[in-house]
């Protein structure tokens, strides 16, 4: 079969009796089905010359390399439905998956054809489209958790359009694998303008005969709204990164440094223009705690509450003693990790005392005295004596300058995670908020204060989501660490989800076991 593909060459379809036609849907000029037939023959088979467009040529030629058999392969599963549907939360194109389902949806199932999103490796995250047409889409693999890759499946519109990065269709038997043969699938590439890294495909396919040349400009189309609509989003991201984290890059004031988003771009530098527009986070992940940039600066890097701090090694002597600016201090309490400080881009692990008086500074800006704090931390059983003596160790900790007595108070610019979930739900952003909640505030802590700050926020964010009316939202909260285990959250979601969602079946799985807890 290898040998075959020296056999085919580039360029337009030779005429059938004569004539050269178009194949409706397809812009091909194939004789109908024959030509088309006979081609993908004599190039498998080593019979007779054949002419095939340079894509496809191409494609055929990576998807023999990967030894797809054409007569047997079918697409192989990487994750069931449940799984898919968490990935696809979790994916970059979740926030526009809304744009995608009102532009595409409606049209594939007037159509018969299938809307299909995959992920970066080609693997199908989310489908949906014409009843008629989703049940043979079943028995050649195209659903959710399969991979359409061409490692995988050999061409097609989903993997070809991921390994050259731009739209394509691909028609009838320029598929490799003979089990596709009755379907056209166009598909267009999503770039994520945060990392500038191909994050998925979108792809209509449908039987052969029917597909509308007019379906991939609508494809690509789409594409390009949804990158559009990620530009936006992100946009409002940085600036919000920006406006709560310029405290830090403030405090640094005469060290240079800057302010770094999750994904490593640079949005926000002291001096300012001596930045690149990205910065390498890999040995962060790794458990590094300093990067290299591109013109040999070592810097440190700090984790913020979102996202991260750069900062030069610390100036000593005569230049250190100019007088600082304002202190910055972030706290992440939210979730099952270690709560942590970040002082001046200088980050603290902390037991649950400390965290939970800083806790209660944070959200009594005004200051406390002793005894206030006493009661919100122990209740009417509260000692001030003890409240003194742990106040004393955090203050050694984080600076006499920064946690102030009389009453007791924070003297910073104080960034809390809590507060940011807070903030959103105040300013009706929901999803925003839902995002930023990695899990309850300070979960082993019994103080009166944090017991009441958690359960607001865990019953405001709740209220607005189950309110909300967004089932994404709901679908989102059902399978968060705060809502898995929410009957009313899950009842919710199987009545918003249609009958052919695959996330249904997994709700109502979900409703059947808590009900029998």
């Amino acid at each position: 079969m290898m040998g075959a593909a020296s056999r085919w060459t580039v360029g337009e379809p030779m005429p059938v009796d004569g004539v050269v036609e178009r194949e409706p849907g397809s812009g091909l000029p194939v004789s109908p089905a024959r030509a088309v037939d006979e081609l993908f023959e004599a190039v498998l088979d080593d019979t007779g010359d054949a002419t095939v467009r340079r894509l496809v040529s191409e494609s055929w030629e990576r998807s023999l390399a990967a030894a797809i058999d054409p007569a047997t392969a079918l697409p192989p599963f990487r994750f069931d439905r449940s799984e898919s549907a968490a990935r696809l939360a979790a994916h970059p194109l979740h926030n526009v998956m809304p744009l995608l389902r009102s532009n595409l949806v409606s049209i594939a199932e007037e159509a018969m054809h299938v809307v299909v999103v995959t992920d970066e490796q080609g693997i199908v995250l989310w489908r949906e489209g014409a009843n008629a047409v989703l049940r043979p889409a079943d028995r050649v693999g195209l659903v959710e958790g399969s991979c359409w890759s061409e490692e995988a499946i050999g061409t097609n519109a989903m993997g070809t359009t991921l390994a050259v990065g731009k739209p394509v269709q691909i028609h009838s038997t320029e598929h490799l694998v003979r089990a596709v043969h009755a379907w056209t699938c166009v598909a267009a590439p999503v770039t994520d303008p945060d990392t500038g890294r191909i994050v998925g495909a979108i792809d209509i396919t449908g039987p052969r005969r029917t597909i509308h040349p007019a379906m991939l400009a609508l494809v690509t189309a789409t594409a390009q709204l949804a990158e559009n609509q990620m530009r936006m989003q992100l946009a409002i991201a940085d600036e919000r990164l920006r406006t709560r984290n310029q405290p830090h890059l403030q405090s640094l004031r005469g060290t240079p440094g800057a302010l770094v988003t999750p994904t490593g771009r640079i949005i926000a530098g002291e001096p300012f223009g001596e930045w690149p527009e990205r910065v390498d986070l890999d040995p962060i992940t790794a458990g590094a705690d300093r990067v290299r940039l591109a013109d040999g600066r070592e810097m440190h890097v700090e984790p913020l509450a979102e996202g991260y701090l750069l900062r030069a090694a610390r100036r000593t002597g005569r230049a250190a003693a100019v007088e600082a600016p304002r202190h910055a201090l972030s706290l992440r309490f939210l979730g099952d990790g270690s709560p942590t400080v970040v002082l001046d881009g200088e980050s603290h692990g902390l037991t649950l005392r400390p965290a939970e008086i800083l806790t209660a500074l944070a959200l009594h800006p005004e200051g406390l005295t002793a005894e206030r704090l006493a009661f919100l931390l122990y209740g009417d059983d509260g000692n001030q004596t003890t409240v003194r003596g742990e106040i004393h160790r955090l203050r050694a900790l984080i600076g006499t300058d920064v946690l102030k007595t009389r009453p007791y108070r924070l003297d910073a610019v104080v960034d809390t995670d809590f507060g940011t979930v807070r903030r959103a739900l105040r300013e009706g952003r929901v999803g925003d908020a839902l995002r930023a909640c990695a899990g309850p505030l300070l979960p082993r802590s019994d103080a009166p204060e944090i017991r009441g700050a958690r359960d607001e926020l865990e019953v405001g964010l709740r209220r607005a989501v189950l309110e909300s009316d967004d089932v994404d939202l709901v679908h989102g909260y059902a399978t968060h660490r705060l809502g898995r285990d929410d009957l009313e959250a899950h009842e919710l979601l199987v009545d918003m989800l249609p009958a052919g969602d695959p996330r249904r079946a997994i709700a109502e799985s979900r409703v059947a076991r808590l009900l029998a807890e």
